[in-house]
């Protein structure tokens, strides 16, 4: 079951990666998420922030970089969405 915590985060990624959001929008939107980050343990917040500073300090490149690869950061945020999703559906 699809957790309800999970469907802002999902629609602003989407909307990142869709470019309808700049990243410096979406990291705000995702910061935000605060029910989400108090139902998952401190470590998720913490490794959010990471790649949201990273997401943040891309938007200052233009296209692919071998430090800031867009795409790669947008995976990784969908990694990070696909686990805070298994550890919600366990603890419920």
């Amino acid at each position: 079951m699809d957790d309800p915590r999970l469907h802002a985060a999902r629609d602003t990624l989407q909307a990142l990666q869709a470019e309808r959001l700049r990243p410096h929008e979406a990291a705000e939107r995702l910061r935000a998420q605060t029910e989400l980050l108090a139902a998952l343990p401190p470590r998720f917040t913490e490794v959010l922030h990471q790649l949201l500073d990273r997401l943040e300090s891309s938007a200052l490149f233009d296209g692919e970089s071998c430090s800031f690869s867009h795409s790669e950061l947008h995976a990784h945020l969908q990694g990070w969405l696909e686990q805070a999703g298994r550890r919600l559906a366990a603890a419920a």
